[in-house]
């Protein structure tokens, strides 16, 4: 604790913006206890503090993420990788703060998404798909759904994708929306997402991909219209 006290103090010190990992609950309550500490030790503005994971939270911590202004910087697929084992690792009496994406969006949390890859997969549109269904399936192929009540829509996925994980790297002045003057960082999909019934949002197909503008993969079902020249 104290050596990890030393190292974020140093670090945010220095200018960085610092990012821990933190999974089980005494971990995110010890990093958001050094992170207040810190806080209130050298307060100043736009630290943009994150916690990596901050996949099981105590009900008492959940606010304090919000309270304090720390990003809570998730990878929803592992909640699909993990909830065969929750219940035997943290009983059901603790599902409540399990991956509580619902609530912490509720108490005004920033809540970023990403993917954690390679340990999991890369695709947003399973990790959006993760949060808004909370479905996985047992080693038998069985369909299951982990704790529902936080569940998230799929606009909400969408924003922790891309808006709020762009403000989560401190780069939300160039990235996180298709607008005049960002980089033109973007896919197009061959699924109105937030319109279909969401168990079918990993059947979504990439058709189109740019990076700064630039064509970097189209789909054979993707005919490019180019401008007429004048």
């Amino acid at each position: 604790h104290h050596q990890s006290y030393e190292w974020i103090k140093a670090a945010d010190g220095l200018g960085l913006q610092v990012c821990v990992h933190a999974i089980g609950s005494k971990a995110v309550e010890t990093l958001l206890d050094t992170y207040e500490r810190i806080m209130n030790e050298v307060p100043k503005e736009g630290r943009r503090f994150r916690i990596e994971h901050c996949q099981h939270v105590e009900p008492d911590d959940i606010p304090r993420l919000s309270k304090l202004g720390i990003i809570a910087s998730v990878q929803p697929y592992h909640m699909i990788d993990d909830a065969i084992f929750i219940e035997r690792a943290l009983g059901k009496d603790r599902f409540s703060g399990a991956y509580p994406f619902k609530t912490l969006l509720e108490l005004g949390t920033v809540l970023s998404f990403g993917s954690d890859w390679n340990v999991a997969p890369a695709s947003p549109i399973l990790g959006i798909h993760a949060a808004v269904t909370r479905k996985y399936q047992d080693m038998e192929g069985n369909w299951h759904q982990f704790y529902p009540p936080e569940c998230i829509t799929v606009e909400q996925g969408l924003h922790a994708y891309t808006t709020a994980a762009a403000y989560a790297e401190k780069s939300e002045d160039i990235k996180g929306q298709i607008t005049k003057d960002y980089l033109a960082d973007l896919v197009v999909i061959d699924q109105v997402i937030t319109e279909i019934n969401p168990d079918d949002i990993p059947k979504t197909n990439v058709d189109l991909t740019l990076i700064d503008g630039q064509i970097v993969y189209k789909s054979d079902s993707m005919h490019i219209i180019e401008p007429p020249r004048w």
